[in-house]
């Protein structure tokens, strides 16, 4: 099951399936797969990064982001809010809430987004840029890639709490070792957390 995601640094994951699926790309270096689908969580620059969405964008890939990144994003992009459910082929995907309660980087109302995706009947949720939220504890996933860095997201500690509310088959840790965060949060989630948690090579 963990096979499925490769994390491509900070909060940057690809899903490989019969489609592949990228999110928040960012800071890409090897490029070994193009994308059916690419999600963007929010418009900030280390999540909507037009460079590196040309790097794996082919003519028919299919890209998702919310409403702020509207200013960035051209040509033929599905624009979406939290509560909204999309299907391209196979690919499942659902849009849910992203954002901070103490902190001022992501207010509720600038409506960033986490994905729920489904591929291979494994359902799969990026949480975004957020804190321990209270949509999250309606959430069910198999998959939960989780933002441990701290400062603009949640911490390992908050992290926990995430994990307690949904209880997933398996947890990866994101959103460290760039601009935030460093290895030792996500190796910290693995001390509270124990085996359900895997810290996941870098793969670009």
């Amino acid at each position: 099951m963990e096979g499925l995601v490769k994390w491509l640094g900070h909060a940057s994951v690809r899903i490989e399936a019969d489609r592949v699926i990228y999110i928040d790309p960012w800071k890409l270096k090897r490029i070994e797969l193009k994308a059916d689908v690419i999600l963007i969580t929010h418009d900030h620059y280390d999540h909507c990064s037009l460079e590196d969405i040309e790097k794996v964008r082919k003519i028919d890939s299919k890209i998702v982001a919310p409403y702020s990144c509207q200013d960035k994003l051209k040509g033929e992009i599905h624009f979406v809010k939290a509560g909204e459910k999309l299907t391209f082929q196979d690919i499942e995907i659902e849009v849910v809430p992203a954002y901070n309660i103490r902190k001022r980087f992501h207010p509720r109302e600038y409506g960033g987004v986490g994905y729920i995706v489904t591929v291979k009947g494994i359902r799969i949720y990026h949480a975004g840029d957020t804190d321990y939220i209270p949509e999250m504890k309606s959430i069910k996933t198999d998959i939960v890639l989780l933002p441990v860095g701290g400062v603009y997201t949640m911490d390992a500690e908050e992290a926990e709490k995430v994990v307690s509310a949904i209880k997933p088959r398996l947890v990866i840790p994101i959103h460290y070792g760039s601009i935030v965060g460093s290895l030792s949060d996500a190796q910290k989630l693995k001390e509270l957390y124990g085996e359900v948690v895997k810290i996941l090579p870098l793969q670009n």
